[in-house]
C-alpha cells in the first residue's frame, strides 16, 4: 500500500528528470512496432507514450515531451498529489500530462520547459 497523506507525499515526491525525450502518438495500425512506456486504447485509436528516438524510428511523429518521474510511493486513492503539482505547474504556465501507475506518478510536460518543471516541482517538495 503506498502513502496517502498528502503533506507526506509533498515532502518526499522527489522528481526525477529523465534524460531523453519522450512522446505521444496515435497508433491506428495493427502490431505495435515498439515497446512503449504507455498505451491508452481510445475510440479513436491507440494512444502511445514511448521514448521519442524509438517512436520516430518507427514512423510516428510527435513533439518531444520530457517525463518526469515521482519516486515516491503514491496510493491510487491518495487525495491532492494530482491537483497540488498540477497547481505548480499551472502557476508557471506549464501544462502537464499524467500517467499513474500502481506505485508512481509520471508527469509529460514540454520538453523545452522541463527545467522549469523540476524547480516548480522541487519548490512544492520544499514548501
Amino acid at each position: 500500500m503506498g502513502e496517502t497523506d498528502l503533506a507526506v507525499l509533498l515532502a518526499t515526491m522527489e522528481p526525477v528528470l529523465h534524460p531523453e525525450p519522450y512522446g505521444y502518438a496515435v497508433w491506428t495500425g495493427g502490431a505495435l512496432p515498439i515497446q512503449p512506456f504507455a498505451a491508452i486504447l481510445e475510440a479513436e485509436g491507440m494512444t502511445v507514450v514511448a521514448p521519442l528516438a524509438e517512436m520516430r524510428a518507427a514512423g510516428m511523429v510527435s513533439d518531444p515531451w520530457a517525463r518526469v518521474s515521482l519516486t515516491v510511493h503514491s496510493d491510487l486513492a491518495a487525495v491532492g498529489l494530482t491537483a497540488a503539482f498540477a497547481g505548480a505547474l499551472g502557476r508557471v504556465g506549464i501544462s502537464c500530462n499524467v500517467i499513474a501507475g500502481y506505485h508512481h506518478d509520471h508527469l509529460f510536460v514540454q520538453w523545452e520547459r522541463r527545467e522549469d518543471a523540476m524547480t516548480a516541482l522541487r519548490g512544492l517538495a520544499d514548501a
